[in-house]
């Protein structure tokens, strides 16, 4: 029986606007956590809502602009898919 060696393959180089874009979403992330965070001790606080509400759509308009340039960031019914499936396509986490 022949033996297969599997051929490694190098991640595509990106553009720093990605990584530019994305540091954006990871902010976005920290405050929306946090913000949940606090809104589990505090859930009157109608300022603490609203900057919830108002990161919450910053980070998903963010992440629909990422996406169209640079495709998916999850998969399980998150993010939509170009035709053909691109999922495999996008650098992924550890290889930026």
């Amino acid at each position: 029986m022949k033996e297969q060696r599997s051929e490694r393959k190098v991640p595509k180089p990106v553009p720093p606007e990605y990584y530019k874009m994305l540091e954006e979403l990871q902010v976005l992330d920290f405050v929306i956590v946090e913000l949940t965070l606090y809104l589990d001790t505090h859930p009157g606080d109608q300022d603490a809502i609203q900057q919830y509400n108002l990161f919450t759509q910053q980070r998903k308009k963010a992440k629909k602009e990422f996406e169209k340039q640079f495709g998916a960031l999850t998969s399980f019914g998150y993010s939509y898919s170009q035709a053909p499936w691109d999922w495999k396509n996008a650098p992924w986490p550890w290889q930026v």
